[in-house]
């Protein structure tokens, strides 16, 4: 008999794509088919995002076009923790023929579901599986989530609410993973968690063992240990989600000397005392570019990503030319804005001041003009450079071009590097190689770079 076929589809944030990959590894490991289609599923299951509305209604949406087409759903992730102001389950509300709703990270209660409504096979030879297990990403990339969860409140968020307060993953099971990947062929790990900087915080930063060694579970010996597992395989790993506390400090030299790469995902959010402290916010905005000026005089070159907030409520003119004053002054590489949403349950839209749509998004269209003068200037900056390039995808073996990233681009978030013919015909390159390109000019966020 075929196996039974699991379509599944996965919204949202890298967070909620590793969530997606642990039960793909799981149904995948008891022999279930998968399907990225509803089309001759027996079951479909969404991982959802419950964050902004946008991304609620796209939720919404596509349950509701599985149950079109389908009929049997399981639905997961951050919306399926959510309620609406009279308690009832948003999922449920909506679409009340759903056959199950967990909420994120939540692997053990939907495989419960799937076993009720579609009955696992038993064949041996089907439930092998890598031992890196299902990735959704690329086989030359993957995410590694470390923890689950955050211990901060602010103001503008709801997924504590969802995804619970900081759980850490015991070290030596995410040193384990990150082995594995890295034999699997991955040539680029991109850590990821809500506060990537708080490692350990919840465990007291107790000692794990990997490969028979004492780790600490805190950030830094995490990071020193990725860093030993990468160098094998000249491996890339990439920081996410770091908050700027005054521990970051001491990553920065290992970035300096090469081992991780030069890059900091940072969530700055506003650089306004006072709008910081209206957000809740961790970490001293005072001294934000002190730290920043610090971190690039030991490592110049540290390339910073960072979100922002505009429009907050209360924000006055003053805040936000303060808001505008950092992002000059700080020369943030690349930066994303945000006009503030009212989020349904975030208790910053009870704070006095909410500014009107038109306002909120006005103050975001100047600030991305800021932003984007500023990236502009770095990238042409990098012409005539020579950059290493991890290639995405090579157009016949590289030979009519094709596209990858340096350590300034994160994957999906920054820009890219649109790769020309090498002027040798011989020379070839595929998807997952590293290769030596020299920057030739820029493309709107991108650069595009000729093949040595």
């Amino acid at each position: 008999m075929a196996a039974p076929t699991v379509g599944f589809v996965s919204l949202g944030c890298p967070k909620a794509l590793t969530d997606s990959e642990l039960i793909l590894t799981q149904l995948s490991a008891e022999g279930y088919q998968t399907s990225k289609t509803f089309a001759g599923a027996d079951l479909v299951i969404v991982n959802t995002c419950g964050f902004i509305d946008d991304a609620v209604q796209e939720s919404l949406n596509t349950i509701g076009e599985a149950l079109a087409e389908h009929g049997k759903v399981i639905v997961t992730g951050c919306l399926g923790a959510k309620s609406q102001s009279d308690g009832q389950n948003v999922v449920k509300a909506m679409h009340p023929s759903v056959l199950a709703v967990t909420g994120p990270h939540a692997t053990q209660e939907v495989m419960d579901a799937v076993h009720t409504h579609l009955p696992k096979p038993h064949d041996p030879f089907i439930d092998l599986v890598p031992a890196a297990g299902i990735k959704l990403t690329p086989k030359h990339y993957a995410y590694l989530k470390i923890s689950e969860g955050c211990n901060h409140r602010c103001t503008f968020c709801i997924i504590p609410s969802m995804r619970g307060d900081l759980v850490s993953r015991p070290v030596g099971d995410v040193l384990r993973e990150a082995q594995a990947l890295f034999e699997s062929g991955v040539k680029e790990l991109l850590v990821i968690s809500q506060d990537t900087s708080a490692y350990g915080v919840d465990v007291r930063y107790q000692m794990g063992f990997h490969d028979g060694r004492p780790v600490k579970t805190r950030t830094l010996e995490l990071v020193q240990a990725l860093a030993e597992l990468a160098e094998p395989f000249s491996a890339w790993v990439r920081l996410h989600y770091v908050y700027p506390y005054p521990t970051v400090d001491h990553l920065i030299p290992l970035m300096a000397s090469g081992r991780v790469l030069p890059y900091l995902d940072v969530p700055f959010q506003h650089s306004h005392p006072d709008v910081l402290k209206r957000m809740q916010r961790p970490a001293s905005g005072e001294k934000n570019l002190e730290r920043l000026q610090l971190w690039r005089e030991l490592c110049p070159q540290l390339v910073v990503r960072s979100t922002f907030i505009a429009g907050f409520p209360g924000e006055t003119e003053a805040e936000f030319e303060n808001l505008l004053q950092f992002l000059e002054e700080a020369q943030i590489d690349r930066a994303g804005c945000f006009a503030y949403s009212a989020v349904e349950g975030a208790t910053a839209n009870a704070i006095p001041g909410m500014l009107p749509l038109e306002v909120r998004q006005e103050r975001r269209a100047r600030f991305m003009q800021v932003a984007e003068k500023i990236s502009a200037q770095k990238l042409q900056n990098r012409i005539g450079s020579t950059m290493q390039v991890l290639v995405d995808s090579a157009k016949a073996l590289g030979k009519q071009g094709g596209v990858g990233r340096t350590y300034s681009d994160a994957p999906e978030i920054d820009g890219v590097v649109h790769l020309l013919p090498p002027e040798k015909l011989s020379k070839s390159y595929r998807t997952g190689d590293f290769i030596k390109v020299r920057i030739m000019q820029t493309q709107g966020h991108d650069l595009i770079g000729l093949p040595i």
